[in-house]
């Protein structure tokens, strides 16, 4: 089992920066691939980032904006946000996945956090 905790969200302007974090417990984050995932109000849960083993993919929507990472070392993962806009408000939830392929899909990812609200303010 693992269990991912978010933190780092926040309200912030249009054109800042925020860098939530999700913290592993119970194995070892190296071992899985790194999701974030985001839920606007009245929209469905979409994809944002993943990162897998050495190879790192983001939605169209935060290409260039976004960069995800990871630390092995804290078992914790990262999701750098710049230039944000309204438009991003949502709740980032981070996921770990085992296995390899299928990185977009938020059905083969098999632990979740309780995510972390993300306001941007225009």
């Amino acid at each position: 089992q693992v269990q991912l905790v978010e933190s780092g969200g926040g309200l912030v302007q249009a054109g800042g920066s925020l860098r939530p974090s999700c913290a592993a417990s119970g194995r070892t984050l190296s071992m899985y691939a790194m999701g974030w995932f985001r839920q606007a109000p009245e929209k469905e849960r979409e994809f944002v980032a993943y990162i897998s083993w050495g190879t790192t993919y983001y939605a169209d929507s935060v290409e260039g904006r976004f960069t995800i990472s990871r630390d092995n070392a804290k078992n914790t993962a990262y999701l750098q946000m710049n230039n944000l806009k309204p438009e991003d408000t949502a709740v980032y939830y981070c996921a770990a996945k085992s296995g390899t392929g299928y990185y977009t899909k938020q059905r083969t990812y098999d632990y979740w956090g309780q995510g972390t609200q993300v306001t941007v303010s225009s």
